[in-house]
């Protein structure tokens, strides 16, 4: 059931399933979006084509990474800003997967996108709208409902931002991170992620091609990866950098351990999602006391097996725990 508690004394509300329960992780999504999906045979120019029926699914980096907890057996609470028809549509597709939720209302609509894949090529286009802008008000209260919740072990902040969100948003969840002594997780690209490299996270997880924009260098071999995360942490931004190198998996690196997990071939069917089901393995797995060598094993599993998914499907649990079983094997 969702049910509606007052902020304060003011007008703006937030809904929530089972918001006084303590929840380990906690996803942050400042930019959610409705994701539609659907199939045609190929994508023609100037020509009417024939989609198959759509399929709607909640979307945006710390959506997914909850979505995916839950599939995965762990307990995560979305906390997000949504607004208008879209965004009354975006809470019940959440409340139907039974994800614990806290939504900040906000004026202005939530986005949409929309994922079409061509059944003849396996080809996928993505088409990313521009989110809302979010007033002041909003993106603080949103902030404050953060900071009331009890029990955070980690803070999961993924996705794009909106316009009218500062800067400095990282900073102030860093700060509400070390407040509560929780580890604070950045998934973001591009200008928010310079920003958040300044707000001293716990893991950051970008992909190699964002390394490389990241400290302004092109044709990145593995060791020039390895370099520019070492040369990142050195400098405070984070203290485990976690670097998705697509079918070649990804790297861990820290101040002093180097580790590197790579999958086994698959039918890929999408991509949509795998970077969220990576950083919800990951921070899953950290979150059960596992070792950072298996929390990179099983967050490569879980990337993998969203791919193995059409849509925006994220990953399978019996997919993730085979995968993970042959990841572990070295094969």
């Amino acid at each position: 059931m969702i049910m509606a508690i007052a902020v304060m004394s003011e007008i703006k509300l937030l809904y929530a399933i089972k918001p006084a329960k303590m929840h380990p992780i906690v996803t942050v999504t400042f930019n959610p979006a409705i994701d539609k999906s659907t199939t045609i045979p190929l994508l023609i120019p100037e020509k009417k084509m024939y989609c198959s029926a759509p399929a709607y699914e909640p979307g945006g980096g710390g959506i997914n990474v909850a979505r995916a907890v839950k599939k995965l057996g762990g307990d995560a609470i979305a906390v997000y800003m949504a607004g208008g028809h879209s965004g009354k549509k975006f809470n019940q597709l959440l409340a139907d997967e039974s994800v614990p939720s806290l939504v900040t209302e906000i004026k202005e609509n939530t986005r949409e996108n929309l994922v079409v894949s061509e059944t003849g090529t396996n080809r996928q286009y993505r088409f990313v709208m521009p989110g809302p802008t979010i007033s002041k008000s909003e993106w603080m209260d949103c902030l404050d409902s953060i900071d009331k919740l009890p029990g955070a072990r980690f803070i999961v902040a993924s996705g794009s931002l909106p316009a009218g969100i500062p800067v400095d948003i990282f900073s102030r969840l860093a700060a509400i991170a070390r407040r509560k002594d929780a580890k604070l997780v950045i998934d973001t690209s591009g200008k928010p992620l310079e920003d958040a490299l300044k707000a001293g996270a716990y893991l950051i997880k970008p992909s190699a091609k964002e390394l490389a924009a990241l400290v302004k260098r092109q044709n990145m071999e593995i060791q020039d990866v390895i370099n520019a995360a070492k040369e990142v942490i050195g400098m405070g931004g984070c203290e485990v950098m976690v670097v998705s190198m697509g079918g070649d998996g990804a790297i861990l690196v820290t101040r002093d351990l180097v580790l590197k997990a790579k999958p086994p071939a698959v039918d890929v069917k999408g991509t949509v999602g795998a970077g969220d089901s990576m950083v919800a393995g990951l921070v899953l797995s950290l979150e059960r006391n596992s070792s950072l060598e298996e929390a990179l094993q099983y967050g490569v599993a879980c990337g993998t097996a969203a791919t193995m998914n059409p849509g925006t499907g994220l990953c399978d649990r019996n997919d993730v725990d085979r995968l993970f079983k042959i990841i572990k094997q070295g094969r």
